[in-house]
Protein backbone atom coordinates (compact mmCIF):
# COMPACT_ATOMS: atom_id res chain seq x y z
CA UNK A 1 0.00 0.00 0.00
CA UNK A 2 1.50 3.36 -0.97
CA UNK A 3 1.06 6.65 0.81
CA UNK A 4 -0.75 9.19 -1.42
CA UNK A 5 1.45 11.93 0.05
CA UNK A 6 4.64 10.12 -1.04
CA UNK A 7 4.55 9.53 -4.81
CA UNK A 8 6.93 7.00 -6.29
CA UNK A 9 10.03 8.47 -7.88
CA UNK A 10 8.93 7.27 -11.33
CA UNK A 11 5.78 9.41 -10.97
CA UNK A 12 7.62 12.64 -10.15
CA UNK A 13 8.19 15.07 -13.00
CA UNK A 14 11.35 16.88 -13.98
CA UNK A 15 14.79 16.09 -12.67
CA UNK A 16 13.81 12.83 -11.01
CA UNK A 17 13.00 11.41 -14.43
CA UNK A 18 16.56 11.96 -15.68
CA UNK A 19 19.17 9.26 -15.96
CA UNK A 20 21.68 11.40 -14.05
CA UNK A 21 19.31 11.74 -11.08
CA UNK A 22 18.43 8.05 -11.02
CA UNK A 23 22.05 6.90 -11.34
CA UNK A 24 23.20 9.44 -8.76
CA UNK A 25 20.55 8.44 -6.25
CA UNK A 26 21.09 4.72 -6.78
CA UNK A 27 24.85 5.31 -6.60
CA UNK A 28 24.43 6.93 -3.20
CA UNK A 29 22.33 4.00 -1.98
CA UNK A 30 24.84 1.47 -3.34
CA UNK A 31 27.81 3.35 -1.85
CA UNK A 32 26.13 3.56 1.55
CA UNK A 33 25.42 -0.18 1.52
CA UNK A 34 28.94 -1.01 0.35
CA UNK A 35 30.40 1.22 3.07
CA UNK A 36 28.37 -0.64 5.69
CA UNK A 37 29.55 -3.97 4.28
CA UNK A 38 33.17 -2.78 4.52
CA UNK A 39 32.55 -1.60 8.10
CA UNK A 40 31.79 -5.23 8.98
CA UNK A 41 35.45 -6.07 8.22
CA UNK A 42 36.44 -3.75 11.09
CA UNK A 43 39.51 -2.54 9.19
CA UNK A 44 38.53 1.08 8.67
CA UNK A 45 38.06 0.58 4.94
CA UNK A 46 36.06 2.94 2.75
CA UNK A 47 35.11 2.51 -0.91
CA UNK A 48 38.05 4.71 -2.00
CA UNK A 49 40.46 2.29 -0.29
CA UNK A 50 38.91 -0.46 -2.37
CA UNK A 51 39.27 1.69 -5.50
CA UNK A 52 43.03 1.94 -4.87
CA UNK A 53 43.25 -1.84 -4.51
CA UNK A 54 41.18 -2.35 -7.68
CA UNK A 55 43.51 -0.16 -9.73
CA UNK A 56 46.57 -1.92 -8.31
CA UNK A 57 44.90 -5.32 -8.64
CA UNK A 58 44.53 -4.73 -12.37
CA UNK A 59 48.23 -5.55 -12.53
CA UNK A 60 49.90 -2.21 -12.99
CA UNK A 61 52.10 -0.94 -10.22
CA UNK A 62 51.55 2.78 -9.97
CA UNK A 63 52.96 5.83 -8.30
CA UNK A 64 50.74 7.76 -5.94
CA UNK A 65 50.57 10.56 -8.54
CA UNK A 66 49.45 8.13 -11.26
CA UNK A 67 46.82 6.63 -8.97
CA UNK A 68 45.47 10.07 -8.15
CA UNK A 69 45.19 10.90 -11.85
CA UNK A 70 43.47 7.58 -12.66
CA UNK A 71 41.02 7.96 -9.79
CA UNK A 72 40.40 11.66 -10.36
CA UNK A 73 41.28 12.58 -6.78
CA UNK A 74 43.87 14.75 -5.06
CA UNK A 75 47.32 13.16 -4.63
CA UNK A 76 47.13 13.88 -0.89
CA UNK A 77 44.04 11.65 -0.66
CA UNK A 78 45.90 8.79 -2.35
CA UNK A 79 48.76 9.23 0.12
CA UNK A 80 46.32 8.96 3.02
CA UNK A 81 44.53 5.95 1.51
CA UNK A 82 47.85 4.23 0.76
CA UNK A 83 49.09 4.91 4.31
CA UNK A 84 46.09 3.08 5.72
CA UNK A 85 46.36 0.21 3.25
CA UNK A 86 50.08 -0.10 3.97
CA UNK A 87 49.35 -0.34 7.71
CA UNK A 88 46.95 -3.20 6.91
CA UNK A 89 49.64 -4.92 4.83
CA UNK A 90 47.46 -4.63 1.71
CA UNK A 91 49.89 -2.48 -0.29
CA UNK A 92 53.58 -1.83 -0.22
CA UNK A 93 55.57 1.17 -1.33
CA UNK A 94 58.77 0.51 -3.23
CA UNK A 95 61.24 3.10 -4.52
CA UNK A 96 61.35 3.16 -8.30
CA UNK A 97 64.87 1.96 -9.24
CA UNK A 98 64.85 4.35 -12.23
CA UNK A 99 63.70 7.39 -10.24
CA UNK A 100 64.51 7.29 -6.52
CA UNK A 101 62.10 10.20 -5.87
CA UNK A 102 59.16 8.10 -7.05
CA UNK A 103 57.43 5.53 -4.86
CA UNK A 104 55.54 2.75 -6.60
CA UNK A 105 52.57 1.08 -4.93
CA UNK A 106 51.89 -2.61 -5.39
CA UNK A 107 49.16 -4.85 -4.06
CA UNK A 108 50.46 -7.51 -1.67
CA UNK A 109 49.13 -11.06 -1.39
CA UNK A 110 47.26 -9.92 1.76
CA UNK A 111 45.87 -7.06 -0.31
CA UNK A 112 44.72 -9.49 -3.00
CA UNK A 113 42.88 -11.55 -0.37
CA UNK A 114 41.31 -8.40 1.08
CA UNK A 115 40.26 -7.29 -2.40
CA UNK A 116 38.67 -10.71 -2.94
CA UNK A 117 36.67 -10.23 0.28
CA UNK A 118 35.56 -6.79 -0.93
CA UNK A 119 34.51 -8.27 -4.26
CA UNK A 120 32.45 -10.95 -2.50
CA UNK A 121 30.73 -8.25 -0.45
CA UNK A 122 30.06 -6.28 -3.63
CA UNK A 123 28.59 -9.32 -5.39
CA UNK A 124 26.29 -10.01 -2.42
CA UNK A 125 25.08 -6.41 -2.60
CA UNK A 126 24.58 -6.77 -6.36
CA UNK A 127 22.29 -9.71 -5.66
CA UNK A 128 20.34 -7.64 -3.13
CA UNK A 129 19.97 -4.63 -5.40
CA UNK A 130 19.02 -6.69 -8.44
CA UNK A 131 16.77 -9.17 -6.62
CA UNK A 132 13.65 -7.86 -8.37
CA UNK A 133 15.10 -8.20 -11.86
CA UNK A 134 14.79 -11.14 -14.21
CA UNK A 135 17.96 -12.73 -15.55
CA UNK A 136 17.40 -10.93 -18.87
CA UNK A 137 16.84 -7.57 -17.15
CA UNK A 138 19.97 -7.99 -15.09
CA UNK A 139 22.01 -8.88 -18.18
CA UNK A 140 20.60 -5.83 -19.99
CA UNK A 141 21.42 -3.60 -17.00
CA UNK A 142 24.95 -4.99 -16.80
CA UNK A 143 25.47 -4.34 -20.53
CA UNK A 144 24.02 -0.81 -20.38
CA UNK A 145 26.16 0.11 -17.36
CA UNK A 146 29.25 -1.35 -19.04
CA UNK A 147 28.62 0.79 -22.13
CA UNK A 148 28.03 3.93 -20.05
CA UNK A 149 31.18 3.26 -18.03
CA UNK A 150 33.23 2.78 -21.22
CA UNK A 151 31.90 6.04 -22.65
CA UNK A 152 32.90 7.81 -19.43
CA UNK A 153 36.39 6.28 -19.56
CA UNK A 154 35.84 4.10 -16.51
CA UNK A 155 37.08 0.53 -16.07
Amino acid sequence: MSDVNSPRTDQLPGLTATLVFKLGTLGTVATDRFTRALDAFELGLKPKHVAVMVVLGAGAAASQQELAARMGVAPSLVVSLADHLEQLGAVQRVRDPHDRRRQVLTLTSDGRRLLDRCEAAGRALDDELAAGLTVAQRAALDEALRLLANQAGLP
